[in-house]
């Protein structure tokens, strides 16, 4: 795993350098919409029920990052400008999801 060097906003994206000298560049309302958090991608209670899904197709495009911060170092929590914050993005992930336009 390597670690954030940099992280910007850059336009409405997120820009990161990382320590191996990769940049990724992650557009606001898909990293709001690709959340790990349980509030978008659901979760089971103790009798398998789904709690907390957000339908896929929900319209993140006006949404924005407002500031983050680290977690320890593996991850970042984002706070965008719908509220949410609850989403934990390792340093794997976000790496993952990078823009494939880059």
């Amino acid at each position: 795993m390597t670690a954030i060097q940099d992280i910007q906003i850059i336009g409405d994206n997120i820009a990161i350098k990382w320590e191996d000298g990769h940049e990724t560049f992650h557009q606001m309302g898909r990293l709001r919409s690709l959340s790990p958090s349980a509030e978008t991608s659901g979760e089971r209670d103790l009798l398998g029920k789904e709690i907390g899904y957000i339908p896929k197709g929900r319209d993140y495009s006006a949404v924005t990052v407002r500031s983050w911060n680290f977690v320890g170092n593996y991850a970042v929590q984002f706070r965008f400008s719908d509220g949410h914050s609850s989403g934990i993005y390792s340093y794997d992930y976000l790496r993952s999801i990078a823009d494939p336009d880059e």
